[in-house]
């Protein structure tokens, strides 16, 4: 796998990029989107496509929401794809800008929902959304554990780090499209990914030196 920000990243969190078929390759020897081609027939009303976007989008939008509002990542994800299935009618653009959107979706239902709980710490919870591709209770198990110490990892990173990381190493959004979600410059966005992608490396290499992988 290659390397982000001109700095390898540490495996556990190289692994949180596996449903998207390696995000940190770069872009000129990346394969074609797996997103493209059922999102088009989506966009043409194929509900049986808009499911299949939905297993490759959803697993990297619920390791992001977890990182921002641990507690209630479930049900802002759910209000956002519900946001989706809404205004789906009216996005225009590829895989890269459908990601760019839900991220943004994702993001501002979370901003929301950290402010609702701080205004009324009980709130009720969205109801969540079914379209018959969800994964199998065992399948969702497995992945849990199979990065949940990644998701950990990340969250131990400044918030405004651990945002930018996850959506350039799990959402794989450009730097540009990065910058434009958080309000910053893609320098800016730059030096922060890389400083944080050397800091896990370190803090990770710390833990397996003293035998710790969770």
């Amino acid at each position: 796998m290659g390397e982000l920000g001109d700095f390898p990243a540490p495996a556990a969190v190289r692994a949180l990029t596996i449903e998207r078929g390696g995000v940190l390759i770069p872009p000129a020897s990346r394969a074609p989107d797996p997103l493209g081609e059922p999102l088009a027939r989506a966009l043409d009303g194929d509900q049986d496509a808009f499911g299949e976007v939905w297993r490759l989008v959803h697993p990297a939008l619920l390791r992001y929401l977890r990182v921002r509002e641990r507690d209630s990542a479930e049900d802002i994800a759910a209000e956002t794809w519900l946001h989706v299935v809404r205004d789906l009618h009216r996005f225009t653009g590829g895989p890269a800008e459908f990601r760019a959107w839900i991220f943004t979706l994702g993001r501002h239902r979370a901003i929301d929902a950290g402010r609702a709980r701080a205004a009324r710490p009980s709130t009720p919870t969205a109801d969540v959304i079914d379209i018959g591709t969800a994964p199998s209770a065992e399948a969702a198990a497995l992945e849990r554990v199979d990065t949940e110490a990644a998701v950990r990892l990340v969250a131990t990173l400044p918030p405004h780090q651990a945002e930018m990381v996850m959506l350039r190493v799990v959402a794989g959004l450009s730097v540009a499209e990065v910058a434009a979600i958080v309000d910053k410059k893609p320098g800016t966005v730059a030096v922060n990914v890389h400083r944080a992608l050397k800091k896990l490396a370190r803090t990770h290499e710390g833990r397996t030196t003293r035998g710790v992988s969770r």
